[in-house]
């Protein structure tokens, strides 16, 4: 970990309630990161849905917060968002100051993602879509571009937010895509 950094760089994880975004955040981190997980209790069962995800004892509150030295100079500030509806007032302040946003999504409630992305767009900021596998239905590439109606331009990639190699290739595909946009590479 490097305390000498001049150049910081702040990406945010969106998505659904239980999508894996703090799954994403702890497996990519080399410090140990900040998580705002409260214990899900009965009061909040008519507040957030969280029938698809019945195992999920926790939720975010607030944000996660990691982070990863890129070289001697630049970190990569990752921001992890709350999915429940409740909690989207905070993602404005998230957004704040972000180079590139990921948005995961899981293939059993794709239309969880919709506000995600919507809000992303309004924003003007860049992001791409990562499948996180939750062994739902294996729709193709193309039914879940068609699903999400994404742009052509804007990549999807799987990944199992549990796994720190996959996360790092979430991680190296946003960044590729923001440089092709900077280079003019995507219209």
């Amino acid at each position: 970990m490097l305390s000498t950094a001049s150049n910081a760089l702040k990406v945010v994880v969106v998505g659904g309630f239980g999508v894996g975004k703090t799954t994403l955040v702890r497996s990519v981190s080399e410090i140990r990161p900040l998580n705002t997980e409260e214990t899900m209790t009965q009061a909040g069962q008519h507040v957030d849905d969280n029938s698809a995800v019945l195992a999920k004892s926790a939720t975010t509150v607030a944000f996660d917060f990691g982070r990863i030295s890129l070289n001697e100079e630049t970190v990569l500030y990752l921001f992890g968002a709350p999915g429940q509806e409740r909690f989207w007032f905070l993602w404005d302040r998230l957004f704040a100051g972000t180079l590139g946003a990921v948005v995961l999504v899981d293939t059993r409630r794709l239309a969880d993602s919709w506000y995600a992305i919507d809000r992303l767009e309004q924003h003007g900021t860049p992001f791409i879509v990562a499948r996180n596998d939750f062994g739902g239905p294996r729709y193709t590439h193309q039914e879940i571009r068609d699903a999400l109606d994404l742009l052509p331009h804007v990549p999807l990639v799987d990944c199992d937010a549990r796994s720190r190699e996959d996360g790092k290739a979430v991680l190296i595909a946003l960044v590729r895509h923001l440089h092709r946009l900077v280079t003019g590479q995507v219209h």
